[in-house]
């Protein structure tokens, strides 16, 4: 990797999931630091993004069938997006590079710390001067903010992913071990651990991060 493989702080990135050569969900976010190793990135209330429709269905009436449904359509390829405005908290995000999960901090509107959020997902790919593309493999572990506990989350949906064949073998092996290496890193306070809970707020002079107009095209490098 070359420094103009970097991404610049106050720029934008946008964090895509791709699924079988489409976009998932795409969500503009402000670069806040890139060594190469780590990218970390900044979300807040605001920011416009693309999602499907069950999920945003789902999340704003918490109908279940909705998000069983979501399930269904990522596995056949059926799902549809549509704008998703974020509401809410503010969240600052590691990306481990080579890592097959991200580590996320969530705090409320006035910066108090809610949970260390960890995301078990695809390692990502690097679109320079674009973005990242990864793929949420759906099971979280939830920490709280002074790092004394925690819980794994949304097994039932990992678990409906493994039944619609979303998730082979190959990924939850790599699923698996990264869960180990995930609770080695809390247990010794080590990656995005090792500081505790980070003090930042968005500054309000900040713009939002925006959506560009091909945010849904994937490259074909990205599908071989």
């Amino acid at each position: 990797m070359t420094d103009t493989d970097l991404f610049l702080p106050g720029t934008t990135a946008v964090r895509r999931d791709v699924h079988a050569g489409r976009v998932w969900t795409a969500m503009p976010q402000r670069v806040v630091a890139d060594t190469g190793h780590v990218l970390t990135l900044a979300y807040w209330p605001g920011i416009e993004s693309l999602a499907p429709t069950t999920w945003i269905t789902s999340t704003r009436t918490g109908d279940q069938a909705q998000r069983e449904r979501m399930l269904a359509d990522l596995a056949a390829g059926t799902w549809a997006l549509d704008r998703y405005r974020w509401t809410g908290t503010t969240l600052l995000s590691h990306f481990l590079n080579g890592e097959w999960f991200s580590v996320h901090c969530f705090q409320d509107a006035s910066g108090e710390p809610l949970r260390w959020y960890v995301n078990f997902e695809k390692p990502y790919l690097r679109r320079p001067g674009v973005g990242i593309d990864t793929m949420d493999l759906c099971l979280d572990l939830v920490v709280t903010p002074d790092l004394s506990g925690h819980h794994w989350k949304d097994r039932a949906e990992y678990a409906q992913l493994r039944r619609l064949g979303v998730i082979d073998d190959y990924l939850h092996r790599q699923v698996e071990q990264a869960q180990g290496r995930a609770i080695t890193m809390l247990d010794n306070r080590t990656g995005p651990f090792a500081g505790g809970w980070p003090t930042w707020t968005p500054h309000p002079a900040w713009p939002l991060p925006e959506l560009p107009a091909d945010a849904e095209h994937v490259p074909a490098e990205a599908l071989r």
